[in-house]
């Protein structure tokens, strides 16, 4: 299966952000994909308010990607902000395409590095996982990738690939956490990993907004083994790669971690 992972920056219009994933669609189907990931907070970035444009999964922005993903006959994988309670919101991936429906509230929240995403965000508490093109993907979000079970539990649930949707915080040493635990995730769970992530809007000449996760680049995808198949750097773009379940299945029979852990 041929996936993308679409790195943009997104901004504080919605419209335009939504023009822009839009016209990744388009790229990533023209380019042979029949998977288009976006990252976290393609609705709206971080550092604006998000409880004035969440919205229902069954609201106009989440439609209109519904309809380019139909229209396009791909996947699409976005991150939005959803309606929480008592005035916050919840970060959510919309996944959406052929054959696909479903959606996922972000477990684990970003109480670190002096910024409380508790403060405005409602906490998911499911893992999610979905089926296309003879694959099972696992869906997780920025913070989540610092916790191995959740990747564990996406791959108890058939998971051969977990996307990872991020708007990563940027500072010392984040790029290099990053791509650490990209890798690692890939290995605990014995998937793919498609890391795609906001792009680092200093690459565009634009500082980075003070005490926001504003992205850093680098998506990427990583094989089973732990090895990056792919890898942009911090500015935006387009990467495609191919997916093949049998890499998964010579994966665990050579390093069978998932049948030999031990619960504690």
């Amino acid at each position: 299966m041929r996936i993308a992972l679409a790195q943009i920056i997104s901004g504080r219009d919605v419209a335009a952000n939504l023009s822009a994933l839009e016209q990744q669609a388009h790229k990533a189907k023209a380019g042979g994909a029949d998977l288009v990931v976006f990252p976290e907070a393609s609705m709206r970035a971080f550092g604006n308010s998000l409880h004035d444009i969440a919205e229902p999964l069954t609201g106009p922005w989440a439609s209109h990607v519904r309809s380019v993903a139909a229209s396009l006959e791909i996947v699409v994988v976005a991150g939005m902000f959803t309606p929480g309670a008592a005035g916050k919101v919840r970060n959510t991936l919309l996944a959406t395409g052929p054959g696909v429906e479903t959606s996922y509230d972000k477990v684990h929240l970003f109480d670190a590095f002096g910024f409380l995403e508790s403060d405005t965000v409602d906490a998911g508490t499911e893992p999610v996982t979905f089926a296309a093109g003879g694959l099972t993907f696992g869906l997780a979000t920025c913070y989540d990738i610092r916790f191995p079970a959740l990747f564990l539990a996406n791959a108890d649930l058939g998971a051969d690939a977990n996307i990872v949707c991020a708007s990563w915080g940027s500072g010392p040493g984040k790029v290099d956490q990053w791509q650490l635990l990209a890798r690692a995730r890939a290995l605990d769970s014995t998937t793919y990993v498609l890391a795609c992530g906001q792009g680092d809007p200093v690459s565009q000449g634009v500082p980075a907004k003070a005490g926001a996760p504003t992205g850093v680049g680098h998506s990427a995808v990583v094989s089973p083994f732990g090895e990056v198949l792919e890898e942009l750097d911090g500015a935006p773009g387009l990467l495609f790669a191919d997916l093949d379940p049998a890499v998964v299945k010579e994966a665990r029979q050579q390093l069978p971690v998932l049948a030999n852990r031990h619960e504690f």
